[in-house]
């Protein structure tokens, strides 16, 4: 059909070869003239060496994805290690290119006659048969079905117990419900945030689309403070990381739970007790945190140090670090002012005043998570005979492998 011209300015095919490597482009398919049809990319496309695929929504943003290998309908994956996402506009439409490399170029994109591009076996999808729009899923979508599906390889471990711990108003609670909400599929509120908390939680996450309990538990706790005696105590988290203390317990600061004490667990087990901490620090105030406060959180992590158990610090509230991490969340991890080793540190933002859901927000979250599991498996690696007999731990060792 001739005449068909591409929707991109000058300026958005610049920024695209700039990603690209200043390639030249011809165009082949064009869906609004075309027709929304996946027989009908594959007969234009198949067999015309490396493709880029563009694609628009109704906010402005222009994204898409490259593959230097050919469409050839093969019904399966093709390999390829140089395949990318991009992004050409975002928010209102304003020029912030973004490319994000193939993760694992064995499924980098899925050729097949009835579904169009196809990138990552669904993070990104452009076309499914005769669909008259393009549809696209967010690209947390691998992190998101990573832990949904995990599952700790000892079998007395059905979940995975994390303590969160900070000073108050770094965002504890609310990064709880933040992951809670990822998995409902809505912003929600179920931990109780602020400085009137003094009981602790024990948390399971629940799949929203049906509701059953991921394998992961977080156990909220009140808040630290600067002044002795207020706030959790260094041998209430001796308590909590043992497995004695109850879900639902009351926090005395003028008593410690103590063995004779009433709802003390004696004999907890394996499942019982924490097996990672998260260390949750307000991004905004990290670097003027009262000496005695700092003092207080360097004693709780030489605490935790002296039961073997691994932690992760999470940077909360990094929207409001600098002006550009608030337009753009995906910003953070190029900001100089954090100054912290990403080794050591995961930065989130958790939904406070937001009423819906937002990829950008959920990929920083997930990976917070999926750092926070990784962690606490490496934590039970230390438990082999836990309950199970040898012949359980060979096997489930197995499936942890493959």
């Amino acid at each position: 059909m001739a005449g068909v011209k591409s929707r991109l300015t000058q300026d958005e095919v610049k920024q695209l070869q700039h990603l690209l490597g200043s390639r030249q482009f011809s165009l082949l398919y064009k869906a609004s003239v075309h027709g929304y049809n996946a027989s009908v990319f594959h007969a234009k496309c198949d067999a015309q060496g490396p493709t880029v695929a563009v694609a628009y929504n109704g906010s402005g943003y222009i994204f898409g994805g490259f593959t230097r290998q050919s469409y050839v309908s093969s019904g399966g994956y093709i390999s390829d290690e140089k395949a990318f996402l991009f992004r050409l506009k975002g928010r209102e439409g304003v020029l912030s290119p973004l490319k994000i490399p193939v993760k694992t170029p064995s499924g980098a994109v899925y050729d097949y006659s009835s579904v169009g591009p196809n990138f990552g076996g669904g993070a990104l999808q452009l076309l499914n048969q005769n669909a008259a729009a393009a549809a696209t899923s967010s690209n947390n979508n691998y992190t998101y079905n990573e832990i949904r599906s995990y599952k700790p390889y000892l079998n007395s471990v059905p979940q995975i117990r994390i303590l969160v711990l900070g000073p108050i108003g770094a965002g504890k609670s609310s990064f709880f419900n933040s992951v809670n909400s990822v998995f409902r599929g809505y912003v929600t509120s179920q931990a109780i945030a602020g400085s009137d908390n003094t009981s602790y939680r024990a948390y399971p996450v629940k799949d929203g689309r049906d509701g059953k309990p991921l394998p992961i538990i977080f156990c909220d706790t009140m808040g630290i403070e600067e002044k002795s005696g207020t706030g959790l105590e260094i041998d209430e988290v001796s308590n909590i990381i043992k497995g004695h203390i109850p879900d639902r317990y009351q926090f005395n600061p003028a008593a410690t739970l103590r063995p004779d004490s009433p709802g003390y667990v004696k004999t907890p087990s394996l499942k019982d007790q924490i097996h990672c901490v998260a260390f949750v620090i307000d991004g905004c105030k990290i670097e003027i945190l009262p000496e005695k406060l700092e003092d207080k959180l360097k004693q709780l992590r030489r605490k935790v140090n002296q039961f073997g158990i691994p932690q992760l610090v999470l940077l909360t509230k990094v929207d409001e670090i600098c002006p550009s991490l608030e337009e753009d969340i995906q910003c953070v991890y190029k900001s100089k002012k954090l100054g912290i080793p990403l080794a050591q540190i995961v930065p989130v933002k958790n939904y406070c005043s937001e009423l819906d859901l937002s990829c950008d927000v959920d990929i920083l979250l997930l990976s917070a998570v999926r750092q926070l599991i990784r962690l606490a498996e490496s934590y039970l690696d230390n438990f082999p005979f836990e309950n199970s007999s040898s012949q359980e731990i060979v096997e489930a060792r197995r499936t942890k492998k493959t």
